[in-house]
């Protein structure tokens, strides 16, 4: 029986630490009209997958959660999964929840459930455990999303944003700036550390400004390290942008940090985020752009 061509037919395997949002996740495929499956054994993709294939365009929008629930059948997914990388009719995406360990503490105990993987009840002990087992399923994610400062709505909406008939087939490009004292934001593919650049918080009067304002922005873009590095950069991106959009993946977070997200990071990231945005559906932001700002305020 024919199928509907790749583009037509959407698989999305909803997976992650528990704690992170399936639930919610599941919910918003639900209301994009995905035919929705929690907890499908790993074992019985196949055999769902022949379902989707006899079906024609009856399944054309799936949304399948699986996690650790079904820990035992793991290597019958990455099976799976192989399975289908040689196959022409669907390509699948891998929508991987994470958020940080001490929000993942915070929710167990707001919600007083017992972490499936705490043999001795505690959360952080079973929360580690997961991250480990579930580390190369990670690996394989097209999307990664962070989940630690996003609230349930925030979640859904983003999901729907995403995953939305108008926006499914876009491959977005997402450049961000952030402050390496602030910590790495762990929903990034891509991370380059631009603090070896001359840095204008040394500076007096720009140090209160930021990488948005002219001055800086010329400060920072003049130095010949500085053309050289963007010359790099925007090769190799020109390089990888279409690899990556070739092998499924919908979005790619690339992260530009310096010290403190204020000042170099934030000039290099609208630099380089206007560069494509011509080509890709381009957006950027700037993490921690207001935490420095306080201060002189």
């Amino acid at each position: 029986m024919s199928v509907g061509a790749v583009n037509d037919i959407q698989l999305v395997i909803i997976t992650g630490m528990s704690g992170a949002g399936k639930t919610v996740a599941i919910q918003s495929f639900e209301d994009l009209g995905f035919f929705c499956v929690d907890n499908l054994p790993p074992t019985l993709l196949p055999k769902f997958l022949e379902l989707m294939k006899e079906s024609g365009n009856k399944m054309n929008k799936v949304a399948l959660v699986m996690d650790l629930r079904g820990r035992e059948f793991f290597e019958s997914l990455f099976e799976a999964l192989d399975n289908m990388a040689e196959t022409t009719w669907i390509t699948p995406q891998i929508l991987f929840l994470d958020a940080k360990d001490n929000v993942l503490v915070t929710r167990y105990k707001e919600t007083r459930r017992s972490h499936p993987l705490a043999q001795a009840g505690l959360p952080l002990d079973g929360i580690q455990t997961e991250r480990e087992l579930l580390e190369e399923l990670k690996g394989r994610a097209q999307m990664i999303y962070d989940t630690s400062d996003l609230k349930p709505r925030e979640l859904r909406d983003k999901i729907i944003e995403q995953f939305s008939s108008h926006a499914s087939q876009v491959f977005t490009l997402n450049v961000m700036s952030f402050g390496f004292k602030y910590g790495l934001p762990i929903d990034a593919d891509l991370v380059f550390d631009v603090r070896f650049l001359p840095n204008p918080h040394y500076i007096d009067h720009m140090r209160p400004k930021t990488g948005l304002e002219e001055e800086v922005s010329t400060y920072v873009l003049k130095w010949n390290e500085t053309q050289k590095f963007l010359e790099k950069v925007l090769d190799l991106l020109t390089f990888m942008l279409p690899q990556y959009k070739r092998e499924g993946k919908s979005q790619l977070v690339v992260a530009i940090g310096c010290t403190g997200g204020q000042h170099r990071s934030v000039a290099l990231t609208e630099h380089i985020g206007r560069h494509f945005q011509t080509e890709y559906k381009t957006h950027i932001s700037h993490r921690d752009i207001e935490r420095r700002k306080d201060k002189y305020r």
